[in-house]
Order: C-alpha cells, then structure tokens, then sequence
C-alpha cells in the first residue's frame, strides 16, 4: 500500500504547554481572591499609599499654602472697598430724593445687592456704577471733589 506522505515519518517529541489567561485586574483585588491566594501560599503584590487613612496635610496642600503667602507677600491680598464718605454721599442723596435702595437700583440698571453693599461699604467701587449712581443722584461721587461733598453732607446731616 501506498503511503500518503512521500518522505520519513517523524515523530515530534517536543511538549506543547498550554497557559491559562491572565486574570483581569478587577478579580486580582477582589477580595475572595487575595484570599485565596494567600491561603495558597502564593505571593501577593501590596503597594502602601502614601499618607493613606492619616488626617495629614498632603505636600500638594502645603504647596499650595505656600505660594498662597508668596503671592500675599508680593501683591495686596484685599481690595479696595467704598469708603465711608462715598457710603455716607449715596445714602444722603438717596434720602433726600425719598427713594428706597430698590428704587435706586431699578433706576441704575443693578440689583438692589449691589445698592445695599454700596452703602454698608462692602462693595469694591466700580467707576461705571459709580458714574450711574451720580447720574440719578445728581451727586459727585468720583474724585477728590467727592470727600469735601460728603464732608459737607456729614456735617450738615449732624446739626439737623
């Protein structure tokens, strides 16, 4: 009979090893795994983090804390607020046209917060504000003219 294949037969005595999958990141820190692994005997990788479950301040905190000072050290950290005679300048000029903070604000464009933290001197100025407030108050509120007119208002708001 025939043979099929036309050169020697050989036999391959090498040995095939057949590797089983990786297993996934996810199954490697599940729980049931590790300990499995651990009761196997079998190595298991643990990484410490670092400053992990202690109420420390991280070194990204303190560096930032850091250049927080440096940048108080080399510019204002405040701004500028109203002053007390452009406070008392609005306030006097509002009441003696009989118009309420709202009213004010409605007739400027802005909200009646803004008026409120005008007079209480919590606002920082802002000059296009300021120049609508002088425009329906008929009163300076810019420049140095302003602190003789509030002065003067002061005084003549004291003797009354």
């Amino acid at each position: 009979m025939p043979s099929r294949y036309p050169g020697a037969i050989s036999q391959d005595w090498e040995p095939v090893v057949l590797h089983k999958s990786k297993p996934k990141q996810q199954d490697l820190r599940n729980p049931k795994a590790v300990n499995q692994a651990l009761r196997a005997g079998a190595e298991v990788l643990t990484i410490k983090k670092f400053d992990a479950g202690s109420n420390k301040k991280s070194s990204a905190t303190a560096l930032a804390t850091a250049v927080k000072k440096l940048d108080e050290v080399t510019e204002p950290a405040g701004f500028e607020h109203v002053s007390v005679e452009v406070r008392q300048a609005i306030q006097k000029a509002r009441i003696e046209k009989k118009m309420s903070q709202a009213e004010l604000a409605k007739r400027i464009n802005e909200r009646p917060q803004v008026v409120q933290e005008y007079e209480n001197g919590k606002a920082v100025p802002n000059q296009a504000v300021l120049a609508k407030m002088e425009r329906v108050l008929g009163v300076k509120l810019r420049g140095k003219i302003c602190v003789a007119i509030a002065s003067h208002f002061y005084s003549t708001f004291l003797n009354s």
